[in-house]
């Protein structure tokens, strides 16, 4: 038994050490458009869509912070009213006129939606055939619950010109204020940069494309040449698709040394500025949030769900178990190395705690935390297989092809 407790330890530590010094230092959080301030070198026009379904009591925060910007060009948002029924257009308008930019809002009545579209997806198409109108150079995706700093867009569009990228978008500052927030909020954003290691998103020599749809800036050139939000109108995960849509399309480049780039230009990063106001102050909140779309996230795939049900322990729980393993039975070298086992997930951790501004003390509580999230994983599964995933809104998603 001692043995076989060892071999699954070391294989553990094993995976570590690779994912450490071999997956993209997805543990950083360095990537953060704050971090240097950004010259606008032009003004292109920007068009902000804001699909909102039922928002009346964060579209004020939300709405307000987009329509006061510091950006010195042409700026429109379009809110698109996803037949709310708690009055989200009227609150909007009244936000407009509070500010002095009524000229600026543009109020959109979302018709039924149609088969084979997403709610929030048809939303947003619906607000781009309205702001095309305007024949804008970018548009800003954004959510009705987000709040953004006066200069996020200012920044955003100053990183897209000064780097010729096609997509830039931030993964904003998801609210962490309760018990429950400060133990799963910060895993969320570290298990999804493993997923995506945002050094590898943004090389455009390498395949891995995400994105965080509280905040996306895509040029409209990018968007038509994809063949627009159609082409994703499936898709629950819709950020991700849509960046991997934009960067397999490839871009213009660099015209001199760099003709026909076989990837689009995107780019991810944090925002220790801009923030999301959906709270999440439950255990059971999160739940459903994490639940909705975790099973697509492995592609509806017994095999993927099989592997995380077995690797999830494999890499988080066994070193834990180890430590009290190896102590109960006077193994030290079990000890040892379910302890070194821990203490570089925890230093893997770290930086995101750190980032969230949270207890350290988090950081060592990882094991536990990925243990809730296979559960929720494994719960997902379970809802899409009895026709209740992807519950969003009041609309229920169970599989692509029912959309």
């Amino acid at each position: 038994m001692d043995v076989i407790v060892l071999g699954l330890m070391l294989l553990s530590l094993t995976i570590w050490l690779g994912l450490l010094c071999f997956w993209g230092q997805f543990w950083r959080t360095d990537e953060q458009l704050e971090v240097t301030e950004n010259q606008l070198q032009s003004l292109p026009a920007v068009c902000a869509v804001v699909p909102a379904r039922n928002e009346a009591e964060l579209i004020p925060t939300s709405l307000r912070s987009l329509l006061l910007q510091d950006y010195p060009g042409s700026f429109n948002v379009f809110l698109v009213d996803d037949r709310s029924t708690d009055r989200t257009a009227n609150f909007a308008e009244g936000v407009a006129h509070a500010v002095g930019k009524p000229q600026q809002l543009h109020i959109i009545s979302g018709v039924s939606l149609p088969p084979g579209w997403s709610g929030k997806l048809w939303a947003v198409e619906q607000g781009i055939k309205s702001a095309s109108l305007f024949a804008p150079d970018y548009f800003l995706l954004t959510d009705a619950d987000i709040k953004h700093d006066p200069g996020n867009l200012r920044r955003l569009v100053a990183k897209a010109v000064q780097e010729d990228l096609d997509l830039v978008s931030v993964m904003v500052r998801l609210r962490c204020e309760s018990f429950w927030e400060k133990l799963l909020i910060p895993a969320f954003v570290f298990f999804f940069q493993k997923l995506y290691p945002f050094r590898w998103v943004n090389n455009p020599n390498n395949p891995t494309a995400a994105a965080a749809g509280g905040s996306i800036l895509i040029s409209r050139e990018a968007l038509e040449r994809i063949g627009g939000i159609q082409v994703i109108r499936q898709a629950l995960i819709d950020d991700c698709a849509l960046a991997q849509a934009v960067k397999k399309s490839g871009g213009q480049g660099d015209r001199e040394n760099n003709p026909m780039p076989s990837q689009g230009r995107i780019w991810l990063g944090l925002s220790s500025l801009t923030r999301s106001l959906r709270p999440y102050d439950s255990l059971a909140t999160i739940w459903d949030m994490v639940a909705r779309t975790a099973y697509t996230q492995l592609n509806y795939s017994p095999l993927l769900l099989l592997g995380t049900l077995v690797g999830m322990p494999l890499i988080y729980l066994v070193p834990p178990v180890c430590v009290i393993l190896g102590a109960v039975w006077s193994n030290w070298a079990i000890a040892f190395t379910g302890l070194l086992g821990w203490l570089l997930m925890t230093f893997a951790y770290y930086p995101t705690i750190r980032f969230y501004k949270c207890s350290v003390w988090f950081a060592f509580s990882l094991p536990a935390i990925a243990f809730l999230y296979t559960l929720m994983t494994l719960d997902s599964a379970l809802r899409h297989w009895q026709g209740r995933g992807g519950a969003w809104k009041g609309r229920v998603y169970p599989n692509p092809d029912n959309l």
